[in-house]
């Protein structure tokens, strides 16, 4: 007899071990292997993991299936949550096509907008309103059905049924079954197919998933009681009554449900109704920027340039004449045009309104577009910085100007975009705090009530910060942290933490990330609420797949400090100096960086970048854009720093390879300190163009060694074709490649850098 065909229709990622892109893409290859044709994930009231699902699923050649366990409020969700009066039970609801979609966004984003109260809720009401598109399953024990009928009103149970029925359509409301080995689960499946044969509502057969495999169970009931404050010897504490919330397999529910072979092909049924395609990388959803006075967008981009080249260059200047008149090309093509308009505005109307403005940051700054606009103060052809850094027209994808407010004014800024664009319109980013390796070891000692002092000392050997590896890897490195974590004494502690290093803890409001929208938020992202926003469920990355404008408003408090600094100039009867402006040859300024005295200086206030400015002895504004780029991991650990010092100071040759590369390595004394510069080597000496520059830039990065082989290939064969011996090619290759992986945005480091100097 051939095996029923199965599908699994509620699985939890959030705080769950299958949380996360890695946990989930072990999911869909599990689906793959057991030849399961569709996967569905149904969160706890939220849709956090929709985006990741879809996108491994589809990658996987499995059918993605967005849906949403929400909590459904007995009598309304704007009355308080009360186990009496106003109890609330889960629904499973699941999106067939585009419109059920955007119903899930609209319930999922209520539901903490409107009904927040212990928990984000719906109530009939929405459901209702926004039943369109979505196909019902009756839900696990928590069920208001299920409940229904362990409280013996089974007359009320099929009421609730038939009106579910009614809202959702009778093709697309099923009676949830769950064999999970809990004891009151049997009789009320005996209920429901009571029911299900008196009423003609189908059978559905689903298992309520929480982690991979069964040897999972232990270590999701540490993070049970991680999320609940409670220890793992604590008999009284909450747990899973069952240890079967694993993924199970065809043949397992095929055995499992045997009796009852219908509900298992329901889960096809519900699967085959779904039709639903997200627009992952595609069309673009800007705001529609009106400018003042009746001019269009494109007309008003254009003065402004111009106004702005005419303001900067001397009108002689054809290089800034040929780079702006590329680059309004190109933002034209890719469509841009509103964008810019919309961070032009946004910045004026700050500087407008006292709020001082960083000179640029990242990218944005090789722009001279950007620069004639005002929206960075930081000349990109005085410093060699690269548009293709930036724009790279050959690959589209969304600009990315990020912003430094003045950190008071900050909030006034995000209230005109409010104004300006709509309140609807606008949201800030949720992010998601991980249990880090440290963290994570702490957590797990105090469930399993390892004494304090001995958590705390292994936790400090963990390495942290930026780079720092996932636990495993770090034990597996570390000689004395491997022996400490195969000591049986710590066996349990380390094996724990390892499985659950980098799962979810909880979502916070991002601390600059803005998206702005051509319509309300709800209609392209669920939305809800941590301690004081209102922030997208979806974060920052998933946003811009979906083709939504994300702008991060930075609040630097360095910049409030300079506008202090220069009323107190004032008021004590100075003149202050004209900041935007100010002599970038200062000897004073030098001689207090090489002193090292720089604690309270924006960027340099750490022992070893008052150290690494000690020995360098920086004399020029270029040395400063270096230092920034240097102080950096990669850069120490390679010793690139010591490289710079020693040929600046003459205690070793510069050495170009090449003459061609003269022009572009000599502020950093032929060392390869910026990205700008392999995309600079790589168009001078590799006949690659800028936009194939800025790819094999990204390249070196993702380090794969079949893309870098192809690249190799073409560049040897560029630098043969001008005038390179093969040795003198191979060798400047093979410096992109080691010290390239190391390079720093110049963009970024410069403008940070006149900050600095301010």
């Amino acid at each position: 007899m051939a095996r029923p065909e199965f599908v699994h229709l509620h699985v939890h990622t959030e705080y769950s071990l299958l949380d996360g892109a890695n946990r989930i893409s072990d999911l869909v290859r599990s689906c793959v292997d057991d030849g399961q044709p569709a996967l569905a994930i149904t969160d706890h009231g939220n849709m956090f993991g929709a985006v990741e699902l879809y996108e491994k699923c589809t990658t996987g050649g499995i059918k993605p299936i967005i849906g949403c366990e929400v909590y459904v409020a007995g009598d309304s969700r704007f009355k308080p949550h009360n186990k009496r009066d106003n109890p609330y039970s889960h629904l499973t609801l699941l999106a067939r096509d585009r419109e059920g979609y955007g119903n899930l966004l609209k319930l999922a984003t209520s539901a903490y907008l409107e009904g927040h109260h212990y928990r984000p809720r719906v109530d009939r009401e929405l459901l209702s309103q926004h039943a369109g598109g979505i196909s019902c399953l009756s839900g696990c024990l928590s069920g208001e059905i299920n409940q229904l009928f362990s409280r013996g009103k089974a007359d009320r149970a099929a009421q609730v049924a038939a009106e579910l029925r009614d809202v959702f359509g009778p093709e697309h409301f099923w009676l949830e079954l769950q064999r999970n080995g809990i004891r009151i689960q049997d009789a009320a499946n005996e209920a429901l197919v009571d029911l299900s044969r008196r009423t003609g509502i189908p059978l559905v057969a689903t298992n309520d998933i929480h982690y991979l495999r069964k040897e999972d169970c232990a270590t999701q009931d540490i993070l049970l009681c991680i999320n609940t404050g409670a220890r793992k010897a604590d008999e009284n504490r909450w747990k899973f009554e069952t240890e079967t919330l694993f993924f199970t397999t065809r043949e397992e529910m095929a055995h499992t449900f045997r009796d009852l072979p219908e509900s298992l092909r329901g889960t096809m049924d519900v699967a085959e109704q779904v039709n639903f395609e997200m627009e992952l990388d595609g069309q673009y959803h800007l705001p529609v920027f009106e400018p003042p006075g009746g001019e269009s967008p494109e007309v008003l981009f254009e003065r402004l340039c111009e106004e702005g080249l005419l303001r900067l260059y001397a009108p002689d200047e054809t290089r800034a004449r040929e780079r702006l008149e590329y680059e309004k090309r190109v933002i034209h093509e890719m469509g841009f045009v509103s964008y810019f308009l919309i961070v032009w505005d946004l910045i004026r109307w700050a500087r407008e309104h006292g709020i001082s403005v960083g000179p640029g940051r990242g990218s944005a700054a090789g722009s001279i577009v950007a620069y004639a606009l005002d929206i960075t103060r930081v000349c990109p052809l005085k410093y060699d910085l690269l548009f293709e850094r930036f724009l790279n027209s050959a690959r589209i994808s969304m600009p990315d100007i990020d912003i430094d407010f003045c950190k008071e004014g900050r909030e006034r800024v995000l209230e005109y975009t409010r104004n300006r664009y709509g309140e609807e319109n606008v949201a800030q980013i949720g992010t998601f705090a991980t249990l880090a390796s440290r963290s994570v070891v702490r957590d797990v000692g105090r469930v399993l009530d390892v004494p304090l002092k001995d958590v705390d000392r292994l936790a400090k050997m963990i390495p942290q910060g930026p780079g720092a590896p996932p636990l495993a890897k770090a034990v597996k490195k570390d000689k004395a942290l491997k022996a400490i974590a195969e000591d049986e004494q710590y066996a349990e502690l380390f094996e724990y933490s390892k499985k659950l290093d980098g799962i979810t803890r909880h979502i916070s409001t991002h601390a600059a990330g803005v998206v702005i929208a051509d319509r309300p938020i709800v209609e392209y992202v669920p939305l809800c609420t941590t301690k004081e926003d209102t922030v997208t469920q979806y974060p920052g990355p998933r946003l811009e797949q979906l083709g939504l404008l994300k702008m991060d408003y930075l609040g630097l408090r360095t910049l409030t400090i300079i506008d202090r600094a220069l009323e107190n100039i004032e008021k004590t009867g100075g003149t202050p100096p004209d900041i935007e402006n100010l002599p970038l040859d200062d000897a004073e300024t030098f001689a207090l960086l090489n002193r090292g005295d720089t604690l309270g200086v924006f960027q340099l206030e750490s022992e070893g970048m008052r150290k690494l400015l000690a020995r360098l002895r920086a004399d020029c504004f270029e040395d400063l854009i270096a230092v920034l780029a240097l102080f950096r991991p990669g850069p120490l650990e390679s010793g690139m720093d010591d490289m710079f010092i020693r040929r600046k100071h003459g205690l070793e040759d510069i050495d170009y390879p090449h003459s061609s590369l003269e022009e572009v390595l000599r502020d950093t004394y032929g060392c390869i300190v910026y990205q700008e510069q392999v995309m600079l080597i790589s168009n001078e000496l590799g006949d690659f163009s800028l936009n194939e520059a800025d790819n094999l830039r990204k390249a070196m990065g993702k380090k794969k060694p079949e893309i870098m082989e192809e690249y190799s290939e073409k560049f040897i064969a560029g630098a043969l074709k001008n005038g390179c011996t093969a040795p003198t090619a191979h060798e400047i290759w093979n410096n992109i490649v080691k010290f390239g992986g190391y390079g720093f945005n110049k963009s970024h480091s410069t403008a940070y850098a006149m900050i600095t100097w301010r």
